[in-house]
């Protein structure tokens, strides 16, 4: 079943959440329309590779080419009309940045993925409970209201000021007339009650000007309060949920919505400056005693200057967090000479700013780390915040071509004999800017999520833990001493966060028996989990009982797995994987004969198996697993295939498939029949014509059980092994040996 079938038979609840983040970036009508085409393109690798972006945005204009061919037989008017305007919109917008839409489409199959996961979970984990209050929604519409009020305001004191303005025009030559009258006329009555008249006409002024300063420092009042106890709270919430993210939870929205409110806000306040030089305009023509301007406008003028200089250093922010474009769900994990992306946007979107500001590069700047390692970043470092690249107008950059080189310690040592693991050594990317805009100049300074920087690939699994529990437990953007004493994590936090790496890494998040299964394999088998608060060394650092490797080796490991050779077979829910040995028995137990279930190894790293049951001639439930397969065996012969072909030769040597049914009782053909390579007994004829054919070798899974006094009744891990392989043995040794040797014991899991 595609992801959007499943998608589309979700409960209304969730179905609202799907309908949030598909707009007109990219219409539900085409994810609808070309679903299966969609999800069967890597549309992560294309978000950061611009030439195989710019390929499936072609393909994906072809194929609503196709849509319309058949619409049109159909003389679906509707529909050949909203086609049509679609495959124009998606042209015209992304025609310039197909890499854009790469990043779209990519973000909502991940979060339709998310959704899924987290509709098969009984309860939502504490962390979406929190993203997803209501509350925060409240806020939101609360802070675009008063947004448009505060608009609305700036432009009533607009037409106040004008007002103002053509009062004093006409105070103005009426008193001017008046003066240049002669002495005599002066003294007239009609010259008393005109200056009568004027002597109103300044009153009215004056009631005016203090009406006017009034209402400015009004909106002034109320933007500080907007953006000091709203706006900012919401950009900090906006900041976390992007952390979140970035660790593989919900994907985070809202920040066009932020860029209209900082917008909106940063032209009423300029429209409130440009009404105070309007002020000072008049008071150069006209004052008095008491003039309530020359006694308010430069307290009003410099707050309005001091809200416009902190709504701009706020809004510069990194809209994408650092990342590989080799490895697109591991932001955060710089390699030294690797490029790396990452993007910044001005939330206040002014066309006059379009290409005049200069943004700055660098790393590790004014920062004491706790590293003894320094580097550099060499590439593009500077480049201008322009409104063309973005698909939706936004004022941004983005810096493709960046590559951290370490520099050379003067002592002469490698400068990795810090305190601490390079993994969990914290680094900070920087950039600086300056605004020049109405005669104002800011400085400007954004700073990325702490980065880990590695040199080899093999340190990726541990620094990308570093980044889960950094994000996971801190706020602060520049804690880079975090791990010289890392804090503790519940369990529940921690174990919402692993379903998150399933959900967006695979495809596919765990439910409650998978995640209990992981709890004791942290913990142990205790009564509860509540509030149980786990340690930084016990999930990356201290190696699993009786094991060699730590929890998070050997659970990234199985990521890897399942990434590379059985994602399929993961997303559609056929391996159970995360179940005890113990819990295997007691769900196998009653079972059918042949009955079997897919479980990941506890003592292999990044390995599979497979346990079935059967029965004795006595009726005695017996329990077989297969030892577990790895990626170098399932990079021979798919894991769909294994399970297809595999073959247990019994005592009397006659082959037979012992899998039937995969647990609780489906057939396996029904189950794994799509995904299997090709049917064993089609095998070509020779070649005619003289020439010497071939027929062609099938690898077959094979394993041998041996049933006698001597075998104990437990579960069993058994070799795969070829037919070639047993004939080979067979023509060189005795069937004896040969029983000896596949009796042998071999270390249980």
């Amino acid at each position: 079943m595609s992801q959007w079938s499943q998608v589309q038979q979700l409960e209304i609840k969730f179905l609202e959440q799907v309908d949030q983040f598909y707009d007109d970036n990219f219409p539900m009508e085409v994810r609808h329309l070309l679903a299966q085409w969609i999800e069967s393109q890597d549309w992560e690798a294309a978000s950061n590779n611009e030439p195989m972006a710019t390929i499936l945005l072609q393909n994906l204009l072809i194929q609503l080419d196709e849509q319309l061919d058949r619409v049109s037989q159909e003389k679906n008017l509707l529909l050949i009309h909203n086609l049509k305007r679609i495959r124009k919109l998606l042209q015209g917008k992304y025609h310039g940045n197909p890499m854009h839409i790469a990043v779209i489409i990519s973000n909502c199959l991940r979060e339709e993925r998310r959704i899924l996961a987290a509709a098969s979970m009984p309860v939502q984990g504490p962390l979406e409970k929190q993203l997803q209050n209501s509350v925060v929604s409240e806020r939101q519409r609360n802070v675009e209201h008063k947004v448009s009020a505060i608009k609305n305001s700036a432009q009533m004191t607009e037409q106040d000021v004008k007002y103002l303005e053509d009062l004093q025009e006409e105070f103005d030559f009426r008193y001017k007339t008046m003066q240049s009258l002669e002495q005599g006329d002066k003294n007239s009555i009609l010259m008393k009650q005109e200056m009568v008249m004027l002597q109103e006409m300044l009153n009215t002024l004056d009631y005016k000007r203090k009406e006017v300063l009034s209402k400015m420092a009004q909106v002034i009042n109320e933007s500080d309060v907007l953006m000091n106890n709203m706006l900012l709270e919401e950009l900090l919430d906006w900041k976390r949920r992007q952390q979140i993210a970035c660790i593989g939870g919900p994907l985070h929205s809202g920040l066009d919505q932020l860029q209209n409110c900082f917008t909106l806000l940063a032209e009423s306040l300029f429209q409130v400056r440009r009404q105070l030089e309007k002020l000072d305009e008049l008071l150069t023509k006209l004052t008095y005693d008491g003039d309530p301007i020359l006694l308010q406008r430069p307290h009003l003028l410099e707050r309005v200057n001091f809200l416009l200089y902190n709504l701009f250093r706020s809004s510069f922010v990194i809209e994408r967090q650092p990342c590989m474009p080799t490895h697109p769900q591991r932001p955060m994990v710089l390699k030294t000479l690797i490029q790396f992306t990452v993007k910044l946007r001005l939330l206040i979107k002014l066309p006059e700013l379009n290409y005049q500001i200069r943004v700055k590069a660098t790393i590790d700047k004014n920062v004491s780390t706790i590293s003894n390692r320094r580097f550099v970043l060499c590439g593009t470092h500077v480049k201008a915040m322009n409104m063309d690249e973005s698909a939706n107008g936004s004022l941004s950059v983005e810096f493709r071509h960046l590559q951290p080189k370490e520099m050379k310690s003067s002592a002469g040592s490698k400068g990795n004999e810090g305190p601490q693991m390079v993994t969990e050594e914290l680094h900070s990317i920087s950039f600086e800017t300056q605004v020049s805009l109405y005669g104002l100049t800011i400085d400007l300074e954004t700073s990325s999520l702490p980065v880990v920087m590695i040199s080899n690939v093999s340190q990726l699994p541990n620094a990308w833990a570093s980044i889960i529990w950094y994000n996971l437990l801190s706020k602060d953007c520049q804690h880079l001493a975090f791990f010289n004493n890392p804090p503790t994590a519940t369990l529940s936090q921690l174990l919402e966060v692993l379903s998150w790496q399933f959900s967006s890494y695979v495809g596919r998040g765990l439910n409650s028996e998978q995640l209990n299964m992981l709890a004791e394999k942290l913990m142990g088998q205790q009564i509860s989990y509540n509030d149980y608060q786990l340690s930084w060394a016990k999930f990356c650092k201290e190696h699993l009982p009786g094991k060699s490797f730590t929890f998070w080796v050997w659970l990234e490991a199985i990521l890897d797995l399942i990434k590379k050779h059985i994602l399929p077979l993961w997303i559609d829910g056929y391996i159970m994987g995360f179940v005890s040995k113990e819990k295997e028995r007691v769900l196998l137990r009653d079972k059918m004969p042949g009955t079997f279930l897919l479980r990941f190894s506890e003592s292999n790293l990044g390995g599979i198996t497979f346990t079935w049951v059967d029965q004795s001639e006595n009726g005695e439930v017996r329990f077989h697993s297969v030892e577990p397969y790895n990626k170098g065996r399932l990079t021979a012969l798919p894991f769909a295939d294994i399970l297809r072909d595999y073959k247990v030769i019994l005592a009397d040597n006659v082959p037979e498939n012992p899998l039937k049914y995969l647990y609780p009782d489906i057939p396996k053909d029904k189950a794994f029949g799509k995904y299997y390579s090709c049917q064993p007994n089609e095998v070509s004829r020779p070649t005619e014509g003289g020439v010497k054919g071939y027929v062609p070798a099938v690898f077959i899974p094979i394993s041998k059980i041996l049933y006698d006094s001597t075998d104990p009744h437990s579960p069993s891990d058994l070799l795969p092994m070829s037919p070639s392989v047993y004939a080979v043995l067979r023509e060189h040794l005795s069937p004896t040996v040969i029983e000896t040797a596949l009796s042998s014991p071999y270390s249980a899991d």
